[in-house]
C-alpha cells in the first residue's frame, strides 16, 4: 500500500463514527409505535470500519478477514478448525455432504442410509438429508425443552442408520451427552446444528464440541451477524479437508484463493483417469459447490466476534427477565425450561398456549402483533405436515404428538441484545394485560 493510499484510507475511516451516529444512532422507544422485533443486527461504528477496510482492499472473495475469523471462531468454540461459508444453510449442506465422501471408506453415508433427526425443527436441518439421497427418521421432542426425546433413540435405530443430525432448539442444548454416547455406541456420525446456539454450554462445555461436525449461522437474526454467513466446525483434520473440498467446487486441491502449489507437487499428481501431471488446481474429488463467503462478510464477523461474549450474556439476561415476568401466566402458558446440566445462550423464548387457556395461540399472536410486538412460530412446526415434504421417503418414530402441539400451540418472542429495558417491560406489561384481562377482539379469539 502506498503512503498516499494509506493516508486516504485513514481519512475515510476517520469519518465512519460520525456517519454511524448520523445514520444508525438509536431512536427513542415509543410503546405501541416502535416495533419490538424478535431479532436483529446489533452493531456500532467498528463493524462499518472493518467493512469499509475490506471494501478498500477490493479482495472480494475469501481473504485475510476470513482467515482471521476462522482462526478466532474455532478458538472461541474450542475446536481445531472452522470453515467459513456463505450461510448456515450451506453449512448444514456441507456438513452432511462431507459424510458421503468416498474418502471415508466404509463409514461413508450412501444413498438410502438413514439419518435421525426431529420433526419439530427448521427445514435446513432436514433438507441436506433429502438432498444427499438419505432417509430422515423423525423423532418427537419434549416440552418444555423442545429438544429431541432421547428415549426414542433406540426405536429409531435400524441396520441402515448412519448419522444423527440435530439442532439445539432456540439455543437450548439437546441432551448432547446421551446423544453422543448413543452415536459412539452404534458407530454413527453426529452433526450438531448450532445455528441458534453459539455460546450455549452443556456440562460447562460449549455446544459444537460434542459431535463429529458442527454448524453455525451468521444471519442477522443470530448471535453474531455477517448479513449472510455460516461456518462448519470439526476437530478432525480429514473431515476439514473434505468439507472444504465440497465448499470449493469439489476440487482436490487445498490451496487458499490466490495461492498455488501448497502441496509442492501441483503438476505431479495422478488421480482418477486423468493424465499424470494434470494441474492439481483442476482435479475434482467430489461433486461439490461454490459456497465460500466473501471477505466483506468476514470483516463484519471479525468485528462482531469481539462483542460475542457480551451478546451471549445479554441474551441470557433478557431471557431470565422475561421468564420471571411471565410467571403469573403459567396457568395459560407453558414456560420454557433449559435442558438439565445446560446453560443456554438463548436465541428466543418459546411459549406454548395450554389447551384450557381462554385464548388460542393465533389469538395471542394477533394481539401482540397489533401492539407491534414481534413473534415467530417455532420454525416449521411438525415438518412432516409441511407441503414441501409431502410424498417424500421418510420414517417416523411414534406419533409425534408433541411436535403437533408445537405446530398448533407454540411460538416464541425475542431476547436478542438489541432489546432495551423499556422494550422488555412493554412486552411483559402487554402480555400480562392481554392474557389476564382478555384484551382480544372477537375475531382474534378464534
Amino acid at each position: 500500500m502506498s503512503k498516499t493510499s494509506d493516508q486516504l484510507r485513514q481519512r475515510i475511516c476517520a469519518l465512519i463514527p460520525e456517519y454511524f451516529q448520523a445514520e444508525f444512532a438509536p431512536r427513542d422507544f415509543v410503546p405501541g409505535e416502535t416495533p419490538v422485533p424478535v431479532s436483529g443486527r446489533v452493531f456500532d461504528a467498528e463493524e462499518l470500519e472493518f467493512l469499509v477496510n475490506a471494501a478498500l482492499d477490493f479482495w472480494l472473495t475469501t481473504g485475510r478477514y476470513a482467515d482471521e475469523f476462522e482462526r478466532e471462531f474455532s478458538r472461541f468454540i474450542g475446536v481445531r478448525s472452522a470453515s467459513l461459508v456463505n450461510s448456515g444453510s450451506s453449512a448444514n449442506l456441507l456438513a452432511l455432504s462431507a459424510l458421503t465422501s468416498q474418502q471415508l471408506g466404509e463409514r461413508r453415508l450412501k444413498p438410502g442410509d438413514e439419518v435421525i433427526t426431529v420433526a419439530a425443527g427448521f427445514p435446513t436441518t432436514l433438507n441436506p438429508i433429502i438432498q444427499c439421497g438419505l432417509v430422515p427418521v423423525f423423532l418427537d421432542v419434549e416440552i418444555p425443552t423442545y429438544n429431541v426425546d432421547v428415549a426414542q433413540l433406540d426405536a429409531a435405530l435400524s441396520s441402515r442408520t448412519g448419522a444423527i443430525m440435530l439442532a439445539h432448539t432456540l439455543g437450548n442444548p439437546f441432551d448432547v451427552e446421551k446423544v453422543a454416547r448413543f452415536a459412539t455406541r452404534h458407530g454413527l456420525w453426529l452433526i450438531e446444528d448450532c445455528c441458534d446456539a453459539v455460546g450455549s454450554t452443556y456440562n460447562k462445555r460449549k455446544t459444537g464440541t460434542f459431535g463429529d461436525i458442527a454448524t453455525a449461522s451468521f444471519y442477522p437474526a443470530h448471535h453474531i451477524t455477517m448479513g449472510e454467513g455460516g461456518c462448519v466446525l470439526t476437530d478432525t483434520p480429514n473431515l476439514k479437508t473434505i468439507i472444504e473440498s465440497f465448499r470449493d467446487w469439489g476440487r482436490d486441491c487445498w490451496c487458499a484463493p490466490g495461492k498455488e502449489n501448497t502441496c509442492g507437487k501441483r503438476f505431479d499428481w495422478h488421480l482418477g483417469e486423468l493424465p499424470h501431471g494434470y494441474d492439481h488446481k483442476y482435479i475434482y474429488s467430489h461433486v461439490g459447490y461454490n459456497l465460500k463467503a466473501t471477505d466483506l462478510q468476514a470483516a463484519v464477523g471479525v468485528a462482531q466476534l469481539k462483542k460475542l461474549p457480551a451478546f451471549i450474556e445479554a441474551r441470557k439476561r433478557n431471557f431470565s427477565y422475561l421468564k420471571a415476568g411471565l410467571k403469573d401466566l403459567e396457568q395459560f402458558l407453558v414456560l420454557p425450561e433449559a435442558t438439565s446440566n445446560s446453560d443456554p445462550s438463548w436465541f428466543g423464548l418459546p411459549l406454548l398456549v395450554r389447551e384450557h387457556a381462554p385464548f388460542s395461540r393465533n389469538a395471542l399472536i394477533a394481539a401482540l402483533n397489533s401492539r407491534k410486538i414481534g413473534t415467530r412460530q417455532l420454525f416449521g412446526g411438525n415438518l412432516i405436515r409441511q407441503p414441501a415434504y409431502a410424498g417424500l421417503n421418510y420414517r417416523v418414530v411414534g406419533d409425534l404428538q408433541a411436535s403437533d402441539r408445537v405446530m398448533n400451540q407454540a411460538f416464541w418472542i425475542g431476547v436478542y441484545p438489541g432489546l432495551t429495558q423499556s422494550m422488555l417491560d412493554y412486552v411483559l406489561g402487554t402480555m400480562n394485560e392481554i392474557a389476564l384481562k382478555g384484551v382480544f377482539s372477537d375475531a382474534a379469539r378464534k
